[in-house]
């Protein structure tokens, strides 16, 4: 084996031995899976896309004068609220999410309205469509056994549906199961250090998710590790690359790809040993399908189909490039980039600890900053030390 080279298989273990102390730390998958209940879990990309696209076909959008909207409230039940449209066959009920996407074109308190009966929460409603200085809504539509309102949007919004990007996942993913290389993860044994890429799709371990509002997927590539370097102990810096998405066609969030390297996924679906986060991210606004197509689906197949090199390329420049041979030079590296006292000191004591010497290559320092990161308890701080952790090793690249 090389030092730097992609390894085809698996060996024969059935697991790879990695290094999860290294790198970043990304929970949003993680977050994804604790907080779906099993009905919002798929099992396969053939299931997650039968289910998105049977809603979509279900659906019905239309642009409609604000005005024109009656709300109906029934006195016998003060619970019943529903929409009457124009030239709709029958009213239509708002979900929780749609009502409140209501309440806030009108610029009504929408956790106040759900607090009043129904014909108080009408009036309100009603007062508030009459009077809308934009005039016009989109909406969307849904027969589940009755009429839902999915959604109520501006008359620009640019929907990108759900369905849309699963499709799109799928044409470079087949089934997402292992029917190519890229497939729900594996599971990382804490107690040995070894990532199984190996392990049967379940509801606890999926990565696919749909719930009535959003999708959300991450698929990895782990069959195929990329050594990249070598750890302290002379055995190899393993890295699989990996991608999540994104979407809500009712405007619960953005449409999102962001793809990266990591060491290894644990069971409760945390990315361990991150580098080269990147993502894109496209509003709703008026030409979002446009961009969907030009620029988000064409940038996921790029990154399924390219070459890890300048990803290796740019590792092993950084493990090459030594900036500090004295504490005056590590901790004036560290502090002309930013970093207080306090941080350069852990800095360099947290590289000290774990490989057994202090910083010198631009790798060290990065390794040491992720680190120091990961111990971080808030989000925004944690982010921002790593984005810098981030720039220095695309520097030196």
């Amino acid at each position: 084996m090389t030092a730097i080279e992609i390894m085809n298989g698996q060996p024969a273990s059935g697991g790879h031995k990695v290094d999860m102390s290294r790198g970043g730390h990304d929970g949003r998958v993680s977050s994804e899976w604790f907080s779906r209940p099993d009905d919002e879990k798929y099992l396969s990309l053939s299931d997650l896309y039968a289910s998105v696209k049977g809603r979509a076909e279900r659906s019905k959008t239309r642009t409609v004068e604000s005005a024109a909207i009656r709300v109906e409230a029934h006195r016998d039940d003060p619970e019943k609220l529903a929409l009457v449209l124009p030239d709709a066959d029958a009213p239509v009920a708002p979900t929780h999410w749609s009502f409140g996407q209501l309440a806030s074109l009108v610029g009504a308190p929408a956790a106040y309205l759900r607090q009043l009966p129904a014909p108080l929460a009408g009036i309100n409603l009603q007062y508030g469509l009459t009077n809308h200085r934009a005039e016009q809504v989109k909406t969307m539509e849904v027969a589940n056994g009755r009429t839902e309102l999915r959604a109520v949007t501006g008359p620009d919004y640019g929907r990108i549906y759900d369905h849309e990007l699963v499709s799109a996942v799928q044409r470079i993913a087949g089934d997402g199961v292992g029917d190519t290389r890229w497939k729900v993860p594996g599971v990382l044994n804490w107690s040995t250090g070894v990532y199984n890429p190996m392990v049967d799709v379940t509801k606890d371990t999926t990565t696919l998710y749909a719930s009535d509002r959003d999708v959300f997927l991450f698929l990895v590539d782990d069959r195929n590790p990329i050594e990249a370097g070598t750890l302290p102990d002379g055995s190899p810096d393993l890295f699989f690359r990996g991608f999540y998405c994104w979407n809500s066609e009712v405007g619960a969030k953005t449409l999102g790809i962001a793809s990266l390297y990591l060491r290894a996924v644990c069971q409760n679906r945390n990315l361990w040993g991150v580098e080269d986060f990147q993502e894109i991210t496209i509003r709703h606004s008026k030409y979002a399908a446009n961009r969907f197509a030009h620029e988000a689906a064409p940038a996921l197949a790029n990154f399924a189909d390219s070459s890890p090199q300048p990803f290796i390329q740019g590792i092993r420049s950084a493990r090459e490039r030594i900036v500090a041979r004295s504490e005056e030079d590590r901790t004036d590296f560290l502090r002309t980039r930013g970093f207080s006292k306090a941080e350069t000191v852990k800095i360099v004591e947290t590289v000290l600890a774990e490989e057994g010497r202090p910083p010198e290559s631009v790798f060290d320092f990065v390794q040491g900053i992720t680190a120091v990161a990961r111990s971080k308890p808030q989000q925004d701080a944690r982010l921002t030390m790593e984005t810098r952790a981030k720039k220095l090793l695309e520097a030196a690249a």
